[in-house]
C-alpha cells in the first residue's frame, strides 16, 4: 500500500497549470540531459516536444499575469512541486554524481 501523500496546497487554476507545464518541461529536459545515457533519437524527440511545452509554460505565465496574479508564491508552489514529485523529476536535469550514468 502506498503512503498517503500530503494534500496539494490551494492553487489558482492558473497556478496549477503553471506547475503542470513546468514539470512537463522538466521531465523533457531530464530526457535530453547529455550526461545521462540514452539514445540520441529519444533526446531529439524530447527536444522537439520541449518547444511546445515551453510555449505552453509561457502561456500559463501570461494567463496568470493577465488575471492579475503578478506574484509567484514560492513557498506554496514549492509545496505543490514536492507533492508532485518535483524534486526527483528535477534531479534528472542535474549532473549525476560522478560515476553514475
Amino acid at each position: 500500500m502506498l503512503p498517503d501523500l500530503p494534500p496539494l496546497p490551494a492553487l489558482t487554476r492558473a497556478e496549477g497549470e503553471l506547475i503542470d507545464r513546468y514539470l512537463e518541461a522538466v521531465d523533457l529536459l531530464g530526457r535530453i540531459n547529455p550526461a545521462r545515457p540514452g539514445e540520441t533519437y529519444h533526446g531529439l524527440r524530447a527536444a522537439q516536444a520541449l518547444v511546445r511545452k515551453a510555449a505552453e509554460l509561457r502561456d500559463a505565465l501570461a494567463l496568470m499575469h493577465r488575471r492579475g496574479e503578478t506574484e509567484l508564491h514560492g513557498d506554496t508552489l514549492a509545496r505543490a512541486l514536492r507533492v508532485l514529485d518535483g524534486e526527483r523529476r528535477a534531479a534528472r536535469v542535474a549532473l549525476p554524481p560522478d560515476g553514475v550514468g
